[in-house]
Order: structure tokens, then sequence, then C-alpha cells
């Protein structure tokens, strides 16, 4: 452990006053804010740099100074510690991050079965709850952790809530150094809980869902992910035995997000959730919101009833219908409100209602129209019976209108006409169902269009292409569920655009300095159009150009001088050695 930097103060506030180790990128520090007047404690992240080539150095400043946005961005997530500040001291990188006040998780985890009693199924499930939406909040950002493990968690001790902490994003840069994972700077207690993908370079989202899963694992049975066996065949983690008592559901959404390839592993942290949540109303497992972990009663767990069995939705058509989801079908939810109708042949016009009520749901209107039309005109509720006769004729030819609308746009590939059509559909479970449909189909072609959009702007991002970036952002339909991310995105890449902006304008003012108007034209040449700093580059462009101009034309002047003083030279010289030629002959 690195101890030379306490007692040191950086930017004449921060004071260095423990060190929290090192990591494979860089050391931690916790420092005291002199310049606050409560004197808050602060991380400092010092990011290695010394013994890099120049050329690296330079690459190093300009990623540290994007990604620090992110890092900005990633802040607003209350379970996310905020970045304060950043800077270069001394060819020094260091970013200031918020002091979590609290207790890692590892705390919590039962050690090798025998410290500290296992999980239950309820507290896996609000960890699950607790930790899947901050992972959906940072993919959706493009940025993925890579070093989530137990130590990276901090239980909060403000609201009970887990902290996810020490981003790799800025760590990680690639300098061009070495595209995989630096295996022998990794600690132990990180090891178990990095996937195989990512030791080659091939690092996914769901990378972070395999360490997730295998804390979850590690709290309900006792044992640390290096402990347990792989199946020879199939790579798998073994860690569901006899004497692991735990509900089929749960174990099999444990052992989808452990997967050993990435592809057959959960893809996203919001699909997982969606599975979750489906566990939670299907089986008697419940999570128990705000309520910290240490004060929670730990219950014995007991199988459920062999009657209640049946309810639980097996594990082999849980992940049949992962791809499709799980929705309940409203469909069949919506018949169990009409299904008052007695089963004798003889109904009371009451009941008949109830029954034309069940076929208009469920799509038979002729049906319906007819049962109604059967109430006798002596009934009390004849008159009801009559306005139900009209109101349903006029909805029925609405919705019908309303549906072929919806189906044309489709076809069209207008898919906001699609969903517009969706509030204004009647209440009726029938074209209801039928709508949703298509509405589904609608969100899944904006939604594969939004992904393609942001995979394409982060692609470009990643390649410091900013503003190719932005115009692919600026593509993405406001239908999409992305809206607040592709807003967030745009700010972020409008900033770093604007940073490597005046970034090229400082260097090329620089070259221009020392007489490399080539060097100062080509890196003016890379500002934007849209950038505060555009005027002035293109200022400069201009006062370079004829710089290089008039410099390219004094070379050459000088250069046709020097060649015309070589060709005087060589022809005294050839005179004078045919002199010298005929002096021999005589």
């Amino acid at each position: 452990m690195n101890h030379h930097m306490i007692g040191q103060l950086l930017q004449a506030r921060y004071q260095i006053v423990q060190s929290l180790g090192a990591g494979v990128f860089g050391q931690t520090y916790i420092a005291i804010d002199q310049a606050h007047p409560e004197n808050p404690q602060c991380v400092i992240k010092n990011l290695k740099s010394h013994n890099l080539p120049q050329k690296y150095l330079d690459n190093l400043r300009l990623c540290f100074i994007d990604e620090t946005a992110t890092l900005h961005l990633l802040g607003k997530h209350s379970q996310i510690p905020k970045l304060i500040t950043c800077f270069e001291e001394n060819e020094q990188f260091y970013l200031v991050q918020e002091f979590i006040e609290g207790h890692s998780l590892s705390t919590e985890l039962p050690i090798n079965q025998s410290w500290r009693c296992n999980w239950t199924e309820n507290e896996v499930v609000q960890l699950l709850e607790d930790v899947l939406p901050i992972l959906e909040f940072v993919h959706s950002h493009g940025i993925i952790h890579c070093d989530l493990k137990p130590e990276n968690l901090i239980r909060s001790t403000i609201d009970g809530k887990l902290v996810l902490i020490d981003f790799g994003s800025i760590q990680s840069v690639d300098l061009g150094l070495d595209a995989e994972l630096p295996i022998d700077g990794i600690s132990v207690t990180s090891l178990g809980y990095i996937p195989p993908e990512q030791f080659i370079g091939q690092t996914q989202p769901n990378s972070d869902i395999y360490a997730l899963g295998l804390i979850a694992v590690q709290a309900l049975t006792g044992r640390e992910p290096l402990q347990f066996q792989v199946d020879p065949q199939t790579n798998e983690i073994i860690w569901r035995t006899q004497d692991t008592s735990i509900n089929d559901y749960l174990a099999a959404l444990l052992s989808h997000m452990i997967r050993y390839d990435c592809q057959e592993r959960f893809q996203s942290a919001g699909e997982v959730l969606h599975i979750l949540k489906q566990m939670v109303r299907e089986t008697k497992i419940q999570p128990i919101p705000e309520i910290r972990r240490e004060l929670v009663k730990k219950p014995k767990i007991k199988n459920a009833p062999t009657q209640q069995k049946s309810n639980v939705i097996p594990a082999s058509s849980l992940f049949t219908g992962m791809k499709v989801g799980l929705a309940a079908n409203s469909l069949l939810m919506g018949l169990g409100v009409y299904s008052l109708v007695n089963n004798s042949p003889a109904y009371s016009a009451k009941e008949t209602l109830y029954k034309a009520t069940e076929e208009y749901q469920t799509g038979d209107l002729e049906k319906a129209l007819a049962l109604v039309k059967s109430i006798p005109a002596h009934s009390h509720i004849y008159p009801e019976a009559q306005a139900t006769i009209e109101e349903w004729q006029h909805q029925w030819q609405f919705a019908a209108a309303q549906y072929q609308i919806a189906e044309q746009a489709l076809v069209e590939g207008r898919w906001s006409d699609v969903l517009d059509v969706s509030p204004k559909m009647p209440d009726i479970l029938y074209w209801q169902s039928k709508i949703d449909k298509l509405v589904q189909q609608a969100q899944i072609r904006i939604e594969t269009q939004t992904q393609t959009l942001l995979s394409k702007a982060y692609e470009k991002a990643i390649a410091k292409e900013f503003s190719t970036a932005i115009e692919y952002l600026s593509q993405i339909p406001q239908e999409s569920s992305a809206g607040a991310l592709v807003q967030d995105k745009l700010a972020e890449y409008s900033e770093k655009r604007q940073i490597r902006a005046a970034y090229f304008l400082h260097n090329a003012n620089l070259k221009a300095s020392i007489g490399d108007f080539n060097g100062a034209v080509k890196l003016l040449r890379k500002i934007p159009q849209n950038t505060p700093v555009y005027p002035q580059a293109q200022a400069k462009l201009n006062e370079y150009t004829q710089k290089q101009q008039i410099q390219t034309k004094t070379k050459n002047v000088a250069l046709n001088s020097f060649d015309a003083t070589k060709s005087t030279i060589r022809n005294e010289s050839f005179h004078s050695e045919n002199h010298l030629q005929e002096v021999n002959i005589r």
C-alpha cells in the first residue's frame, strides 16, 4: 500500500489523510477538504500516469477530460457517488468524489458457511431490487462498471441503501497499450466475480449482471465464488446442492444471471428486474422495502405447500418466455370481472346483461347484442339494456375504425401514430388486446431503432467523433423510452465536443507559435462548426493558411535559389574539369 502521499495537500485544499489501497489503474485515498467550512471527507483517486510515453500522456489527458463529464452525469443517481471535481497536478491526474459513510456489503455476507448466517430469499430479492436499477441506469449511459464486487457496494448509514462505488470508466481508458484486462494486478477479492469474457477484452453490460448474480449466490449459500465447483462439460458454476433449500424460481433466475456464455445470460438489468417482479407476484417471496438488512429478523425458510406449487411458473417456461416477456394476459384477467353469471340456463335479466357484457368484452358483438335484446320490456333494467345496445354499437364502430388507422400506420412505418391511437381506444378488452399487439410491435420497432442509433452514437463517441454521435442521437424518435437518456447524452456529447474543440484550438496556436502552420491548420480543420470556438478557429485558420502559403513560397524561393547556385557550381566545375583534361592531353 502506498503511504508516501499521506499528509500532502493537493490543489491547496485537499489534504490526504488515509490510503484506501491501490487498484489496477491507480491509488485511492481519503482526504479532508480544508477549503470547506465543515472540512468534509472526500475520496481522491490518483490515476496512474508515470512512466508513460509523452504521446500516451497527451491521449490520457484528453480522455481524462472527456470521461469526467460522464462521471458527472452518473453522479446524478442517488446511489452513485457524486463527482466533485477533477484536476491535473504535476502530470498526475486526480478525481475528487463524494465520500459515502457506511460499510461495505462484504461485512454483511456470510463467509465459509460458518461466520454470519446465510441470507433469506427475501433479503436476496431486496439486494437485487436495490442494485439492478443502478446497473440499468449505468448501462443506459453506455458505461460498464467492470468491477462489481461486495467491496464496491457500500451500505449508506443515512438511508440503508446500497451505493455503487469505484467506477472503472476513467481507469480503463484504452491507451492502446493492452486491450485485455491486466490479470496480474487484480485483487483476489475481485477475481471470483469477473466473468470469462472480461478476461479477453470482450466485456458486455451483462458482465456486471454476472457479478451481481454471484454476490446473491454467495449471500444464499455462504460460499465465495472461487469455492464453487465448475461443470467440466458446460463450464457452468455448480452452486445449488441438496443442502441448498431455495425456491426453484429464484434459483433459475440466479443461475441465468451467472451463465458462462454471455450470450445465454440475461442481456440487460431491466430484463432481470422484469422477471424478478414477475417472480414476486407469482411466489411467496416478497421483498422487504426500506429496511436495512441487519435489522431484519431472519425467519426460517419454509417450503411452500404442495398444493400451492402449481401457482409458481416453472423455470423451463419462465426462461422460454424471457425473450418475449411475461406480461399478464389482460384479456384473461378481464374475464374474471365478468364471470359472475350463474351456470343455470335460465338467466335472470341482470345475469343476462352480465353474460352479454362478457361476450361484448371478449369480442362477440352479435351475441352480446342478441342477449341484451332478449331482455323483456317489463324488466326493471330494460331501459338500461336499450341504452347499452346503442352505446356498444357506437363504441364498437369507433374502436374498429381506430384499430384500422393504427394497422395502416404500422404497415407504413408511422410508429408514433400507432402509439397515438392507443389512448383513444374504448374500454373493450377485445379491441384493447388487439391494439396492444400493434403498440407492442411499434414499440419494438422504435426501441430497435433507438438501440441501433444509440449504439452508433456510442461507437462514434468512443472514437471521439461527437458531432456524428449527436447526429445519430437527434434521429432517435421522441416516443422512445430513452428520451431522458438521449437529452443527457446530447448535453454530454455537446460538452465533450466543445472541450475537444478548445483543446484543438489551443494546440493549433501552440504549433503556430513554433512555426508549424501545417500542423496548426490540420488541427483547426477538425473543429466542428457548431462549437463556441468555431468563429475564432476560422479566423485563425485564415491567418495560419496565409502564413502557411507565405512559408511555402519562401521555402520554394530559397529552394530555387539553392538549385540555381548548385547549377552554377556544377557548370563551373564542368568547365574546369574539361580544361584540366585538355591540359593533361596536351
